[in-house]
């Protein structure tokens, strides 16, 4: 229910952020600290595709704060640098295990959305699954009324759950 409710103001707050602004608000204009991954069994390959979208004024003082650096998301020219910091921090805030098995999870890239950043993941091969177990502390290192919104989808079948700081871990079975 909450997945229903968080997710479509994400995307007002998205959409309004690059109606009137050039660049990503302050983090103090929106009061809603929130990132949503969605997790996503390709049952054809057998890997797991994961996208987190994150808020990119805010992704970017998490990653500032973590490594005591300036990251730039934005600009063309520090994509490289900002490669580097977005794998380093999202694989080690982000923890996948189907039956309890940790998932080798494989940066792709990232792209701005507006005010967000998706990162984009694939597992190596994993077998299929009924349990999965998913660790997510997204931003936790900045604001204790943090939310990070899961979506997993297996077989068709779609879970959703809100985790509140400091609560980052959660259990679906298929």
């Amino acid at each position: 229910m909450y997945a229903l409710i968080y997710k479509p103001l994400l995307y007002c707050y998205i959409l309004l952020s690059a109606i009137g602004h050039a660049k990503p608000v302050p983090a103090a204009f929106h009061p809603l600290h929130i990132s949503t991954t969605d997790v996503s069994y390709n049952a054809q390959d057998n890997k797991l595709e994961v996208i987190c979208t994150i808020f990119t004024d805010d992704f970017e003082t998490a990653i500032n704060k973590e490594y005591h650096t300036q990251a730039d998301l934005i600009k063309p020219e520090a994509h490289a640098a900002a490669e580097v910091l977005i794998k380093k921090y999202i694989t080690g805030h982000v923890q996948i295990k189907p039956n309890q098995i940790p998932a080798n999870l494989n940066y792709i890239g990232y792209e701005i959305k507006d005010a967000a950043v998706n990162v984009y993941l694939e597992s190596e091969k994993v077998s299929p699954f009924k349990k999965i177990d998913v660790d997510i502390n997204l931003l936790h290192n900045l604001y204790e009324d943090q939310i990070n919104i899961v979506h997993i989808t297996v077989n068709g079948v779609r879970k959703s759950e809100k985790l509140d700081w400091p609560n980052r871990k959660l259990e679906q079975v298929f």
